[in-house]
């Protein structure tokens, strides 16, 4: 009996272990944990970068071949670390810290040692490459801009860090990442997905052939190539207009919501973030607090719209019913809004002002009277004001709008709750009266003010604005072909755009007039303030200009927004034009307007409050 058992377990024993071993010989074969075997080595091969181009098909963006030196730790000599970092050319402190952070990943996995080698780095070290044992090479690429601009639009290239090695399995240490910009966007779209290749190594760790004949290996998937909305020409060309200036140019393309140039001045070449200097250059770009180059002004820089902003109160009130096309206001140089509360027009005679004249004379006095009306025009300040919020929030203004960029600001545009928490419950249209004429506490960015251009320029509605047209073999999202409806009905928008015409044609922008083009527009002129050593300092005015052309079938829409650059018309008016000419005629006749511009330098305003002692500019 206990014969017959034994020969029973024997069998049952033998068969399991068959069977398992079947398993994991044969059924499992495919299905292992290649990449855990000690005697196997991986190896990425990855998709060159996708292209960038502009809307006319010229090439932004491509690519550079480049090597990254990889290292298995465990197969380094580590005797021989003098010797090694003298043969690839690096201090021996710099070795022992690559060597620990690669020993750290894992002793047993290869992980990137240097990067970006070029061809000539890569050419010195594969002379010695027999003789490092533990090393090998593997090729990748790495961005190359052929225009030296738009670098904020952009974003740039670097490693990946722990925190997104750790989140995201798809990416290794060494391995690189779109970071900032259309880079970060459209990140899985530019990268493709990388292929890998599976090496058999013998008891020498010697590459001896492909693991498993290559069964295992797989081939990376194509990037996809971006065509973005941006004019690269007109980008270009709005660099050399902002020369020696701050601020930015936002121009859309009023029908589709396609951003045509995003200016930032102070810019930075994008070509400087390439390579193995990335992070030092960054550094410097970082440290420099007078220009921030690193600060995109059309996009986070909050600022309040001045005079730009009488155009929506004019809409608004117009919707409202506080004013018509004929109404008319009496002026007396200013307007008294409270005891010893004067706020001072541009001109000192009195006048009586209908709604054409108030817009292209700038009048404060008219949309003062029109703001209070609207805001008095309910059972409460609250429920008027609120009301107020929702028109002006219809325009995109007091959010991020939406574009295909990770960067950017909301800027703020006030609710009751706002003025009931600072006034406890106790105020009135007049105490807000600074919203007529977008002072205060009002906040807006250069793109948000391109946007309500357009959305002027459309009569009533706007595209969200974007920076991609097409994706190649895709489409793009479906947000920036949706039609977003503004509270304001088409038909009140027709006596603004008259005035805004009147604006370049006899108003405050006549040094902005184009021979056979109609602009319709609005200058608005910001107040600028600092703190110095926790004393509020005003300094000078901020330059602002919003308009599209031709008026009657616009092609583009601008916002040109100059730091400290005095009143709209010095400055940001004929810097639009300029845009406007170039984009729509493709040269420019007014070349006493375009040297002007060029030759101008602000770079003396910008330094003023440094030339102030013993303050702090971050106070």
């Amino acid at each position: 009996m206990r014969d017959k058992l034994l020969q029973v377990l024997i069998i049952v024993i033998s068969s399991i272990l068959t069977i398992q071993l079947f398993n994991l010989q044969v059924l499992n074969k495919k299905n292992s944990d290649v990449s855990s075997k000690a005697s196997v080595q991986k190896i990425y091969n990855f998709p060159e970068r996708g292209y960038l181009y502009d809307r006319n098909n010229k090439l932004i963006v491509s690519n550079q071949p480049y090597y990254d030196l990889l290292i298995v730790p465990n197969d380094v000599n580590i005797n021989d670390s003098i010797k090694i970092a003298n043969d690839l050319g690096i201090s021996l402190k710099d070795f022992n810290t690559k060597y620990k952070k690669a020993r750290k990943f894992s002793p047993l996995k290869a992980s990137i040692f240097i990067s970006s080698l070029t061809k000539e780095e890569y050419a010195k070290i594969q002379e010695k490459m027999w003789k490092l044992s533990g090393f090998f090479v593997q090729k990748n690429s790495k961005r190359k801009y052929n225009y030296s601009t738009a670098a904020n639009l952009f974003g740039y290239i670097s490693e990946v860090n722990d925190y997104e090695i750790k989140n995201n399995s798809y990416y290794k240490s060494g391995e690189m990442i779109g970071r900032q910009g259309l880079e970060k966007t459209y990140e899985s779209i530019l990268r493709g997905e990388k292929g890998v290749n599976y090496f058999q190594k013998d008891k020498f760790n010697r590459i001896i052939g492909k693991f498993n004949d290559g069964i295992n290996d797989t081939l990376p998937t194509i990037s996809k190539k971006l065509k973005l909305t941006l004019d690269i020409d007109l980008q270009t060309y709005g660099d050399s207009l902002m020369n020696n200036k701050y601020g930015s140019i936002v121009a859309i393309e009023p029908k589709s919501g396609e951003i045509l140039a995003l200016v930032n001045s102070p810019g930075y070449d994008p070509n400087l973030l390439v390579g193995r200097e990335r992070s030092e250059r960054y550094r410097s770009l970082n440290n420099d607090s007078i220009g921030k180059p690193l600060f995109d002004r059309g996009l986070q820089g909050q600022y309040p719209p001045g005079s730009t902003f009488k155009i929506i109160n004019a809409l608004i009130g117009l919707q409202e019913n506080i004013i018509k096309q004929e109404t008319t206001f009496k002026c007396d140089g200013g307007h008294f809004y409270a005891r010893n509360s004067f706020m001072k027009c541009h001109t000192s005679e009195p006048t009586f002002t209908n709604l054409n004249n108030a817009v292209y004379t700038s009048c404060n006095t008219y949309f003062a009277k029109t703001y209070k009306g609207i805001i008095e025009n309910y059972d409460s300040p609250s429920i008027g004001l609120d009301k107020w919020v929702n028109y002006v929030k219809s325009f995109g203004f007091g959010n991020y709008l939406g574009y295909d960029h990770p960067t950017g600001k909301p800027g703020f545009i006030p609710t009751s709750a706002y003025y009931n928490s600072w006034y406890n419950n106790s105020w009135k249209a007049v105490t807000t009266i600074s919203n007529s004429i977008g002072q205060g506490e009002i906040l807006t960015t250069p793109i948000q003010l391109a946007n309500f251009a357009a959305t002027i320029a459309n009569r009533g509605w706007y595209i969200t604005p974007h920076f991609v047209k097409e994706i190649e073999n895709d489409s793009i999202n479906i947000n920036y072909k949706k039609i977003n409806k503004t509270l304001i009905n088409k038909e009140h928008f027709e006596p603004v755009i008259e005035g805004m015409i009147n604006v370049v044609e006899k108003g405050t922008a006549t040094n902005s007039i184009i021979r056979n083009i109609k602009i319709a527009g609005k200058t608005g002129t910001a107040e600028n303030f600092i703190k110095i050593n926790g004393i509020k300092k005003q300094l000078t005015d901020h330059s602002i200009f919003i308009g599209f052309a031709p008026a009657n079938d616009p092609k583009i829409a601008v916002c040109v927004f100059i730091e400290n650059g005095y009143w709209g018309s010095r400055w940001a008016a004929p810097i639009s034009s300029l845009i406007i000419e170039k984009y729509i005629n493709g040269k420019i006749e007014r070349n006493w307007l375009e040297k002007y511009i060029l030759e101008g330098d602000l770079s003396a305003e910008y330094l003023k409050p440094y030339l102030t002692s013993n303050f702090n500019i971050n106070e």
